[in-house]
């Protein structure tokens, strides 16, 4: 095992401490301000801040002479004593899947259809938000390990419990999703993959460093288990502080319990439970991303995860022996509080992802063997007598894993009846417009109130070109009755006709007559005109003819 990776070879010296807090701070406002006043970037601008508060509690909590002080040499008040400095495993590893976490959660986002800038940012939110989760509830369940609140901030003594980090995950995605008008299930959906990618990662971190162990393994385990489950004595030295006798945690546990001497090179074989979760994160890796493939409602890979991650680690801590685990202040026979412990989650298997089986047979098949665990640890725990029964206690993370792994059972019956009834709406995924769509769409509406309001003049010009129009001119019945009565003439029923025609007839407006309305006015005016002298001189032909036909 492996605590410390390697040491970046920096000389021994001592450097006043404030110059290094001041500078971190002063950089991380001035990026700050450039990111949010030049920029208009305010999620860099929010990274600056973080930094520059980074700054602050590294002085409150005096950091960097942690990390660098070296006990044998006396460091006056106010220095940095510079020397080599540690790079542990655990930090590489919890690095490495905050950068895996990233690109898994914000390439499942993009599929889905979230807003890439929001989501990145939300990822740094919660990511800050888990480990400050993690580390508060390692604090609560262990307060006889801290003597100050400035031993609060010592991170590199280890003290992070992973139900802690999922919990203020959980509080930092919803407050911020929440100021941006996202629904908080969808973003669970993406984010849950990269948390069982992170307990892949980060308990090799912890298997390396040597902390969360098993209890010891029996005689007859395989002696490559052994091998895996066996923890060294670390040589004088390798660590500036913590462990005072120098060893792994699951060396100096053994040392204290008297279950070793303190001259033994290793401690007992034990259960290499690191290694175990590390497989459990891998499983649900590949559960949840299949189960992105058969997904029904929004929500769904999250209720998942939660309850199948409470299953196993309820089962894990059962193999768990480290004593800063926490754990309740009631207990019971061993036996019992096991059994009920898995009797709560097969009531929960059976009210609610039972229903993923649509063969009722299947299902009602299923519903029946979950509750096996439960009987079958009842019988194999149970003492051959009530006096000889073993008091057990819950750890924080079992009980966080029942309650929530049985909350979520039911939270899925509701959702899932919902998509059956409702499976378009179930899927859908509500996301505002973003600051650039807000305009864009802004610009469009502007462009249809301009076509709307061209549109309505055009139509204001139409209406006067047809009140500029002059009706054509119709003869009277009594008129036209009068000239049949007196004219027969092929001249005058042709013109006539003619008339008649231009009356029914209703030509098209083209688009040059639109263009021109004055002078199509002027036009009509002139056949109008013309129209008039052909009934006049039709009128007068007519009278002359009569004359001709009285004097003959």
């Amino acid at each position: 095992m492996h605590p410390i990776l390697f040491r970046i070879p920096l000389p021994k010296t001592q450097a006043p401490a404030l110059y290094f807090y001041l500078a971190v701070i002063a950089l991380g406002l001035i990026y700050a301000a450039v990111m949010w006043f030049a920029r208009k970037d305010k999620s860099n601008a929010i990274l600056g801040l973080v930094v520059a508060g980074a700054g602050v509690v590294g002085k409150f909590a005096k950091v960097l002479e942690n990390i660098t002080a070296d006990k044998d040499v006396p460091v006056p008040e106010g220095m940095i004593p510079l020397g080599p400095v540690p790079i542990y495993s655990y930090g590489v590893m919890l690095g490495l899947s905050l950068v895996v976490g990233w690109y898994l959660t914000l390439g499942l986002a993009k599929r889905d259809g979230l807003p890439q800038e929001t989501m990145a940012n939300n990822y740094v939110i919660t990511a800050i938000a888990a480990i400050a989760g993690s580390r508060i509830l390692y604090v609560l369940t262990n307060l006889s390990e801290f003597n100050s609140p400035v031993d609060i901030f010592a991170l590199r003594r280890g003290g992070l419990v992973a139900y802690g980090g999922f919990l203020g995950g959980f509080l930092g995605s919803l407050f911020y999703l929440r100021s941006q008008r996202i629904a908080l299930l969808p973003w669970a959906d993406v984010a849950v993959p990269s948390l069982a990618s992170g307990l892949m990662i980060t308990r090799i971190g912890c298997y390396l460093f040597g902390c969360d162990f098993g209890r010891p393994l029996t005689a007859t385990a395989p002696e490559w288990l052994k091998g895996l489950g066996t923890f060294p004595r670390w040589t004088p030295g390798l660590l500036h502080e913590g462990n005072p006798s120098e060893g792994a945690p699951a060396w100096s546990q053994h040392v204290k319990n008297h279950l070793i001497n303190d001259s033994a090179t290793t401690s007992l074989p034990v259960h290499p439970t690191q290694l175990y979760e590390s497989l459990v994160g891998l499983s649900l890796l590949a559960l949840l991303l299949y189960a992105r493939t058969k997904q029904k409602f929004r929500g769904q890979i999250f209720l998942l995860f939660t309850f199948a991650y409470g299953v196993a680690r309820y089962m894990l801590e059962i193999l768990r022996d480290d004593e800063e685990r926490g754990s309740l202040p009631f207990s019971g026979g061993k036996h019992t509080m096991i059994a009920l412990g898995l009797a709560i989650f097969a009531v929960g298997f059976a009210i609610g992802f039972s229903k993923l089986i649509s063969n009722m047979t299947y299902r009602r098949i299923a519903q029946a063997i979950a509750f096996v665990p439960a009987v079958v640890m009842y019988f194999v725990l149970a003492p051959a007598s009530y006096g000889d029964s073993v008091a057990y206690q819950w750890s924080t993370s079992q009980f966080v894993g029942i309650t929530t792994g049985f909350a979520v059972c039911i939270a899925f019956s509701v959702f899932y009846k919902a998509a059956l009834a409702h499976p378009e709406a179930a899927m859908r995924i509500v996301v505002p417009p973003q600051e650039g769509e807000e305009q864009a769409e802004d610009r469009d509406k502007v462009a249809d109130d301009d076509d709307e309001a061209d549109a309505d003049e055009e139509r204001d010009q139409d209406a006067d070109e047809e009140e500029v129009k002059s009706p054509p001119k119709k003869v009277s019945a009594k008129k036209a009755s009068k000239t049949e009565s007196k004219d027969d003439s092929p001249k005058a029923k042709s013109t006539a006709k003619a008339g008649s025609d231009k009356v029914k007839a209703k030509p098209r407006r083209s688009a040059v007559a639109k263009k021109e309305p004055a002078k199509e006015a002027s036009e009509k005016a002139d056949a109008d005109d013309g129209e008039s002298e052909s009934d006049s001189k039709s009128e007068s032909d007519s009278k002359s003819d009569s004359d001709s036909d009285t004097k003959d």
